[in-house]
Order: C-alpha cells, then structure tokens, then sequence
C-alpha cells in the first residue's frame, strides 16, 4: 500500500514538474475553457473512462508522449503536427515508438464537434494523459488550461533535446538543467521516458 501512495506523489510531482516546463508559453488558469467550451474537460473524461480500460497500458504512452511534446519548446502539441517531408518530431528517433495519436484525433474529433477550434490540441493532450492515468487508478490533480498550439514541429530538435537511453548521466543531467530541471526531475521523469 506504501508503494501505491508514493507511485501516486511521484505521478503528481511528474506533472507538475511538465506544467512548469509548458507554462512560459500561455497564461494557464483553471477552467479556462468553462465560457467557451464549458462541456470540454468532461467530453474528454468521459472518452478516455470509455476507452483506456480496454487499453490501460495506453496510460503510460500518453505520459510520455506529453513529456515528449514538452520538452521541445514547450506543452504545445508539436509532436502531433505531421509533416509532408518527414520533418516533423512525430518523426524523431525517440517518437518512433509513440502510440495513441489516432486516441488523440478522435478526442479532438468531438471536441470539434462540440466547440469548432476552441480547444488546443496541446490541452487535449495535457487532459488525456491525466485523465488517463486517473482512470487506470492513478492520482486526480488539477490540470490549468489555455496552452497554445504550435505550427513549427522540428525533427531535429526533437532528436536533440529528448533524452535517449543511450545518453550517459552528464549528458541526461545537461539536457534535463537546459529545461530547468534539476536531478529529482530526471529520477522522476526517467520513469516515463523509456516505457
């Protein structure tokens, strides 16, 4: 049971250390969506309580895909832009091995259908993977909203700033201090980058 409680405090601390990552780029707030889409946090809990218990281990893809997406440039939904010449991150060595993007379209589906592009893809991503994890009987925490997507996706600054397990530890810890990250987030965070 002590095991449980500390997997739940190190999830919580994970997605706080990511919001601080994506949050230079918006002004996040709770509920941000709650005049313009009041109905999107609950179609997107109510997607993933439908669905991720058909595919729990989809839970820890959607954590690492967000830390992905937030580690280059910010939590900006980068990593599910597509690119024509093979460019984009989705195309980067370390998102080879990334699932649950058609998960992502079809919550995106809705939202659409609900609030023609209000919601950003970044957001929905942000939601999924805490709703997620939620759902396969992780931790609730409060997730602030009004993260703006981006139009520039760069594979090669995908390949540079996303750790590798091939990476040495100097090398990890320069990369997580680029971010502002300290030594706790690289233990922390090591958890969701390699499963």
């Amino acid at each position: 049971m002590a095991g449980t409680s500390s997997a739940r405090i190190v999830l919580v601390v994970v997605f706080g250390v990511l919001a601080l990552i994506g949050s230079a780029q918006a002004q996040l707030q709770m509920n941000f969506y709650a005049s313009s889409c009041p109905k999107a946090e609950q179609i997107v809990l109510d997607y993933v309580k439908q669905h991720i218990p058909n595919a729990p281990s989809l839970a820890a893809s959607f954590l690492r895909m967000h830390f992905h997406d937030c580690i280059v440039r910010g939590c900006d939904a980068s990593v599910l832009l597509n690119s024509t010449s093979g460019q984009a991150e989705k195309n980067a060595v370390p998102n080879l091995t990334l699932r649950g993007f058609d998960f992502i379209e079809r919550v995106k589906s809705l939202l659409e259908a609900e609030c023609p592009g209000v919601v950003s893809c970044a957001d929905i991503l942000t939601l999924v993977a805490r709703d997620s994890v939620v759902t396969t009987g992780g931790p609730f925490w409060n997730v602030p909203t009004g993260r703006r997507d981006s139009v520039i996706s760069n594979i090669t600054e995908a390949n540079t700033n996303i750790p590798s397990p091939f990476h040495n530890f100097t090398t990890l810890l320069t990369l997580f201090s680029n971010q502002g990250l300290n030594l706790t987030d690289l233990v922390l965070l090591s958890g969701i980058i390699y499963t």
